[in-house]
């Protein structure tokens, strides 16, 4: 899912060859992110486009030969001359005057040379790992495209036009395995290679035979640029030269900035870093935005003010994350706490009267992104995580301009997998001291799945071990909620420590935090009493989360609602479907009651007879802690809830595992009837954990 859509698509006629262009924001400035090499097309950067939309109209395209535009079948048509000019007819179709040019590798230069040959189109230039025939290319990647490749290349004897007719794919994942080439880069090399099969080798070829084109890119045409130009590279660039920016730089007298260890695909390895850059050159020189903190001494004696990140996966870590803040307050009484949420902990937030950062309309649903990537009860964690790159980068965007706006003494980050990884990943752009919350530590994967996922999964745990170990002044505290005993006996991966291992000398414990214990909502027959549950009815609950992956949970349960209520003759059903699903797109059976939103959905498991879940731990434990019978059904191929969920229900002799595949109709009215006759006694869940949290958070304060 993207994190942004454009607000209008349109194509361009270049005599004959249609160029698709995309239009982002309505700022007053516009940014044109000019196509590189036609190997890749212009999703290229989209961690760029949702954010820089935010506060400009941004304009992309796609090159000649990939993605929607059209592809010549003759060199002439790639010619540089007509590639330059592309760029002057986008921005003559688009209406844009004038623009702050963005182009990385060739199309550094494309920028570069309609900065030189129409200066009042162009206000700026940004130029990331450019190419240029000013300086030689490596000598061993000029002498593999001169040579004839053999029969078995081997490396950069694959930089061969030959090859790429023969090849195209293999010479792709080579090629963008140099582009990306720091380590823990496996996400954005799939992007580009997936970006790199729309175009073919014949394509790839014609680019460069036109390459000497028409309109020469020499160093007089880098001295005519006046506009302010920002230069950006990688020193361990192995696909263009270092001293190729240098230069560049040099020549236009603009800013030279480098990343150390960086290679050649900057602005999509390290978004973040690349964003801000961007961002605070623009504002020098163009006078546009920037978060700007208030002015002043600083106001010794204004109240404490934390501001609050919570995951939207479920609502689940709301309930636990207000427990907490209310704890929290206990202890600072005039505490000022700002929420930056999506919907739907938004609603539960609003419900509870308390206070959302304005900022928090800015960012992209996550919850919705899970949904999409959700099949009938099966959803991919860990790959629908790691394909939620761009709403990620786009949310910690929001968040960093947040903290760069505003003072706050404490950010409390539940799970907030964007904040931890880019303040990690760049320490000094940290703003204010930050407590980490999670409950399952370490990505696992199916081994049905086969070997790529297991090493995928080993890649991102080798990264994580690796930031918390080298920077371990990012989190201020790393709070697990649970204790050592909840860590998964698994491990991180090959070569990497056992969970139980290293979790304990990186997380302190907060045992298991609930949003409010069972134990303080007063006696169950009360509560019964209170929501109409002791007619002598047996009163099941089904409930699936905050988003929209229980659909299909919801349909199975109301299948099995007949079989049931033959065996139990007197079942009351109640099924909440969640906020993020319409009770209307289902079917209900006679007797089956509808709800759509339960704010205070944890008393009434604690007052039912029976509930049947999805598999969210936060769920589970509120009704291991009431006591409450239940049947749990977890997501196919969601590691977190069949591993580390899986193992503390077992651990808390709390639920009955359901299989959903397994799961008919009769099956599952026979396991309701089965846990109604013999519930379980699950182990006692503590009451204090939101007092301990809130303790190790107030030594912040």
């Amino acid at each position: 899912m993207r994190a942004a859509l454009p607000q209008a698509t349109g194509t361009v006629d270049r005599d004959g060859v249609k160029l698709h262009y995309e239009i982002y924001g309505e700022g007053t400035r516009t940014i044109l992110f000019v196509p590189t090499w036609s190997l890749i097309h212009s999703r290229s950067w989209k961690a760029q486009v949702p954010y820089f939309s935010e506060h400009f109209r941004v304009v992309t395209y796609d090159p000649r030969g990939n993605g929607k535009s059209d592809r010549p079948d003759h060199p002439d048509s790639y010619a540089v001359d007509l590639v330059i000019e592309d760029v002057i007819a986008v921005m003559d179709a688009t209406a844009t005057g004038s623009a702050t040019l963005v182009g990385h590798s060739f199309s550094s230069a494309i920028a570069f040379a309609v900065a030189a040959d129409w200066p009042e189109r162009v206000d700026a230039v940004v130029s990331t790992c450019g190419w240029s025939p000013i300086v030689p290319p490596y000598p061993h990647r000029a002498a593999a495209y001169a040579a004839d490749p053999p029969e078995h290349p081997e490396g950069w004897q694959k930089y061969n036009a030959a090859y790429w007719v023969r090849d195209y794919p293999d010479f792709a994942r080579f090629f963008l395995g140099k582009v990306h080439n720091e380590p823990h880069s496996t996400k954005q090399h799939e992007d580009a290679v997936a970006w790199a099969m729309d175009g073919d080798g014949e394509m790839l070829k014609m680019t460069m035979e036109a390459r000497d084109g028409a309109v020469e890119i020499n160093e007089a045409m880098y001295r005519r640029v006046r506009c302010p130009s920002l230069v950006i590279y990688g020193d361990r660039d192995e696909i263009t030269p270092p001293a190729t920016s240098v230069r560049i730089a040099e020549l236009t007298r603009g800013e030279l900035c480098v990343r150390h260890g960086g290679g050649h695909g900057l602005h999509a390895r390290f978004p973040a870093w690349f964003n801000l850059t961007m961002r605070d050159f623009l504002a020098r020189h163009l006078g546009t935005w920037r978060p700007n903190p208030p002015k002043g001494a600083k106001v010794v004696s204004r109240p404490k003010r934390v501001l609050y990140l919570s995951s939207p996966i479920g609502l689940g870590h709301a309930r636990r994350d207000l427990a907490v803040t209310r704890e929290l307050r206990r202890l600072h009484p005039d505490l000022q706490v700002d929420w930056l949420a999506q919907d739907p902990v938004t609603r539960f937030l609003a419900a509870n009267d308390e206070t959302l950062h304005p900022a928090s309309g800015r960012l992209a649903n996550e919850s919705a992104h899970i949904e999409a990537e959700a099949g009938e009860h099966d959803l991919n964690a860990f790959q629908a995580i790691r394909d939620m790159d761009e709403i990620l980068i786009k949310n910690f965007m929001v968040f960093q301009d947040v903290l760069e706006q505003d003072c706050y003494d404490l950010v409390i980050a539940d799970e907030a997998w964007d904040v931890d990884h880019y303040w990690h990943e760049h320490p000094e752009l940290k703003k204010a001291q930050v407590a980490w919350f999670t409950d399952f530590v370490g990505w696992v994967p199916f081994m049905d799945n086969g070997p790529r996922e297991a090493f995928l999964t080993t890649d991102y745990n080798a990264e994580m071990i690796g930031h918390v170990e080298t920077h371990p002044e990012v989190r201020d505290r790393a709070i697990f909620v649970g204790g050592p005993e909840d860590i998964a006996d698994l491990s991180f991966g090959d070569g990497l420590p056992l969970m139980r291992d290293w979790v304990p000398k990186h997380y302190e414990f907060s045992d298991y935090i609930i949003g409010t214990h069972p134990a303080d909502f007063g006696p169950r027959s009360d509560l019964r009493a209170e929501f109409g549950y002791d007619d002598g009815r047996k009163t099941c609950i089904v409930a699936v989360g905050g988003s929209g992956v229980g659909a299909q949970l919801i349909r199975r349960i109301l299948s099995a609602y007949p079989h049931a209520q033959a065996r139990i003759p007197d079942l009351r059903m109640i099924v909440v479907t969640g906020p993020r699903l319409d009770p209307a797109a289902f079917e209900w059976p006679k007797g089956v009651e509808a709800r759509a939103f339960v704010p205070d959905l944890d008393r009434h498991l604690a007052a039912c007879d029976l509930a049947l879940v999805q598999g969210g731990l936060t769920t589970c434990m509120e009704l291991a802690a009431a006591g409450t019978p239940f049947l749990y059904f977890p997501l196919r191929n969601h590691f977190e809830q069949n591993f580390h969920v899986a193992a503390r229900l077992d651990r808390y002799n709390a639920g009955r595992r359901m299989a959903y595949a397994e799961a008919t109709p009769e099956r599952i009215a026979e396991a309701m009837l089965q846990e109604l006759r013999a519930p379980r006694i699950p182990s006692p869940v503590a009451r204090n954990g939101a007092q301990r949290a809130a303790a190790m958070l107030a030594d912040l304060l």
